[in-house]
């Protein structure tokens, strides 16, 4: 949390705002530079506001605020350049939500690998009323990802993550394997 730092210069010393004869006064010199110590902080923050909301530039501690402002999933384990890249690509992934693009991105932002992802399709239809749509029925993926070591991955969140991207109605199959094509685990479900 943002507070006072000992000995922080002011920018603008409130002391120097006032006329002339008051500069003088040892009583009111030490009160308003005890009232720039306090107030240093803020008026530095507010003279970089534009940094501190900027994801790629904010202070570490001010980087998950601004994740929740823009529902990105950041975890406090991961390496900060990392955490920054994801804020940073969230909104563009919100455009993206519920398309293989943005299923893909996420995925890739999560394992740092690029998946292989197979779905059923587009939308189908049929020209006779109230017929059966053609085709497999109902919609489902499969994301599949080559890692070098799939125990490392944290399956379970992983699945949470292809619950929310995919879209409500889709089916999905998460496949973490070994980058050499060996056997891997399973996991599925239904968002």
């Amino acid at each position: 949390m943002r507070g006072t730092v000992p000995g922080l210069p002011t920018p603008h010393p409130l002391l120097h705002q006032l006329p002339a004869v008051y500069l003088d006064h040892d009583f009111l010199e030490r009160f308003l530079g005890a009232l720039d110590e306090v107030l240093a902080p803020v008026l530095l923050v507010l003279d970089n506001l534009p940094a501190h909301l900027d994801p790629r530039t904010a202070p570490e501690d001010l980087l998950d605020w601004i994740a929740g402002w823009v529902a990105a999933q950041t975890d406090p384990e991961r390496p900060v350049e990392r955490r920054r890249e994801t804020v940073t690509r969230t909104v563009r992934r919100h455009q993206l939500r519920g398309t293989r693009r943005g299923l893909a991105e996420a995925v890739r932002l999560e394992t740092g690998v690029s998946p292989q992802i197979v779905e059923s399709g587009a939308a189908s239809w049929s020209a006779t009323p109230l017929a059966p749509l053609p085709g497999e029925p109902g919609d489902w993926v499969t994301v599949r990802v080559r890692v070098p070591d799939p125990e490392r991955v944290d399956r379970a969140r992983l699945e949470r993550l292809v619950a929310d991207e995919v879209p409500a109605h889709v089916r999905y199959r998460v496949e973490v394997l070994p980058a050499d094509g060996a056997a891997g685990s399973v996991a599925g479900g239904a968002s």
